[in-house]
């Protein structure tokens, strides 16, 4: 994460947070990101120094005036008028960080060779929350190379019950055995 992240993203939580905003917000960044992503002609036409920095923001107001809170729309405008814009999608991220840490919610990626069913989804987000005391949030992604199993990655931690995985380990215990 960028400095310029951490103190924009946490100015921009902590003012949502103060007025109570923080869903409506997050929400708000979140489809800009994913919009941004998508066209990033956009963004690169925000960042472009050879475009004056208050025709930037005119097309800010055009694009944004009454579609998004006058936060999310101020701060688009500070960033496009200190030349950080590039930095949006890592404010995000940290404001998406301060959010569920003040919300006791955990991000957790599991990686499976089949997609789980909802019951599956269910039992894990169940069994998770049951183990960390936390509100679980999944994203699962399909992934053939495990072969079976899941791999979790949960709080910057792997966990890694998968076929493939244990193939691997068995393999390395293999190798080195000597006869």
């Amino acid at each position: 994460m960028t400095e310029i992240a951490n103190v924009y993203g946490q100015a921009l939580y902590d003012l949502a947070k103060d007025e109570g905003l923080t869903d409506e917000v997050l929400d708000q960044i979140t489809v800009l990101d994913v919009s941004f992503s998508q066209e990033p002609q956009f963004l690169q036409l925000l960042c472009a120094p050879s475009v004056p920095k208050e025709e930037r923001c005119q097309i800010l107001d055009d694009s944004f005036r009454g579609q998004v809170h006058p936060y999310v729309l101020n701060f688009l405008k500070i960033l496009t008028e200190k030349g950080y814009m590039r930095h949006f999608s890592n404010c995000c991220q940290l404001f998406l960080q301060q959010y569920n840490k003040d919300n006791g919610i955990l991000p957790v990626k599991a990686v499976t060779p089949l997609p789980l069913s909802d019951e599956q989804r269910r039992r894990l987000v169940n069994k998770l929350s049951e183990v960390t005391g936390k509100t679980v949030s999944l994203q699962c992604r399909v992934d053939p190379e495990c072969l079976g199993g899941v791999r979790l990655e949960l709080d910057g931690i792997q966990v890694d019950g998968t076929v493939r995985h244990r193939l691997n380990e068995m393999h390395k215990l293999l190798r080195n055995t000597v006869l």
